[in-house]
């Protein structure tokens, strides 16, 4: 992995983000991160030498400033990460939970793939990651907006893919229950470790790990890689 051009990742002040940005910087790799609101991490990752973009992608215009301040930001980059993510509650009279979860999971994407692919052909070697879901495989019955927007991300793979070979990769990560919530009871912790033959919280570190393996493999683009615990298999 190149350590001179930053990777953009997005979505990057909590949680599964955060551990990835913590593990990238552990290894020397610089970083760019969007974050959608102020906290405590994010000043502590500035303090570290993380570029912190504050961005809504909840809206067209939101991305398209995000992108000019990438630009501004660095004339190369050696991958895009896109983990920002959106779960809102649908009620069915209105599409404004759609709206939001297409533009952050879809339009977003699409947007600065399109607009910094030419930062990612000025490195030697060039991702682009989608961070999906592993409810694309079944849909859902509850989430129907999530999970038709996260299906679109991972659609867009296999598109960038195609269009940017040989020298951009494009590839997806399709997680299930990598991590609890603090106010998951024992009871919600059995009922969703059940649901996989694993039957364990695995924690963030299997997200780097794969996202480390995207990266560093030369031959795979156009895949989703499923991180479910084998839930398929259920």
């Amino acid at each position: 992995m190149s350590h001179n051009a930053p990777i953009l990742l997005t979505g990057a002040s909590q949680r599964l983000g955060l551990h990835c940005v913590q593990r990238f910087l552990d290894a020397g790799q610089p970083l760019i991160i969007s974050y959608r609101q102020e906290r405590a991490e994010v000043d502590q990752l500035r303090q570290l030498g993380v570029h912190c973009i504050q961005a809504d992608f909840a809206t067209e215009q939101g991305v398209v400033d995000f992108i000019a301040q990438v630009k501004n930001a660095t004339p190369v980059l050696r991958a895009i990460i896109h983990n920002a993510s959106l779960w809102l509650a649908e009620d069915g009279t209105d599409a404004s939970a759609l709206t939001q979860m297409v533009n952050v999971h879809l339009l977003a994407p699409y947007l600065i793939n399109t607009h910094c692919a030419a930062l990612l052909m000025q490195s030697t070697h060039a991702d682009i990651i989608h961070i999906t879901d592993d409810v694309i495989r079944k849909g859902s019955a509850k989430r129907i907006a999530y999970s038709a927007s996260k299906a679109g991300l991972d659609n867009l793979t296999l598109s960038f893919a195609a269009r940017f070979a040989p020298h951009i990769k494009v590839n997806s990560l399709a997680p299930a229950l990598i991590m609890l919530h603090p106010d998951d009871d024992d009871e919600y912790q059995r009922r969703a470790t059940a649901k996989s033959v694993m039957g364990t919280v695995p924690g963030p570190e299997v997200i780097y790990q794969s996202l480390r393996y995207l990266l560093d493999t030369p031959y795979v683009t156009g895949t989703t890689l499923t991180v479910n615990g084998g839930r398929h298999l259920k």
